[in-house]
């Protein structure tokens, strides 16, 4: 089955999918924006299978990824990842944002996961550039989903919180050559 990727405004934590990926930070702990939203949403079942992680390795770094319950939410996991704060351009950002794509669409393939469901990472309080971020989050899929190894995953869907990403995300998706646009 051919791999598709979208985009569409909506709330993340309402997907009814494999996985929702969440823009944790590095204690795992819960914060502000979607991360906030997912563990208040979600539930203690969540923050508990964070401490079980932060007790084996300390919670995650930048540019990784980690899983855990869903809890009281629709989706069956979380797939936390911890996007780079923005300096500039001049402290590898770029790099870390492709990874944190990357590293959790590596763990939903991991995990047999078929849908995944991804924020905008790292362009709330973390201040990456909008577009910027939007251009490396399609790329890094669609490379992905193309490959041998991203070929078992059917759907992974962009969720923009208000309509200024959303518009972002069209822009991309009309500007990318590797993505076909679809709008649901």
């Amino acid at each position: 089955m051919n791999s598709k990727i979208s985009y569409k405004q909506g709330d993340l934590t309402i997907e009814v999918v494999d996985a929702i990926v969440n823009a944790a930070n590095t204690s795992l702990r819960g914060g502000g924006g979607v991360d906030g939203a997912i563990h208040r949403k979600g539930g203690e079942d969540i923050l508990r299978d964070c401490y079980k992680i932060i007790a084996r390795q300390g919670g995650c770094k930048v540019g990784e990824a980690v899983i855990t319950t869903a809890g009281r939410l629709p989706a069956k996991h979380i797939i936390h990842t911890v996007g780079p704060t923005w300096s500039g351009g001049y402290n590898n950002e770029k790099e870390l944002l492709k990874s944190a794509y990357l590293n959790s669409l590596k763990l939903a393939v991991a995990h047999e996961l078929k849908t995944v469901a991804f924020p905008n990472i790292s362009t709330g309080i973390y201040k990456f550039p909008k577009r910027k971020a939007a251009d490396i989050a399609i790329k890094t899929v669609s490379d992905f989903v193309e490959s041998d190894e991203g070929a078992s995953l059917e759907s992974v869907i962009f969720v923009c919180f208000d309509e200024e990403n959303l518009q972002i995300y069209k822009d991309a998706f009309k500007a990318s050559s590797n993505t076909q646009q679809r709008l649901f």
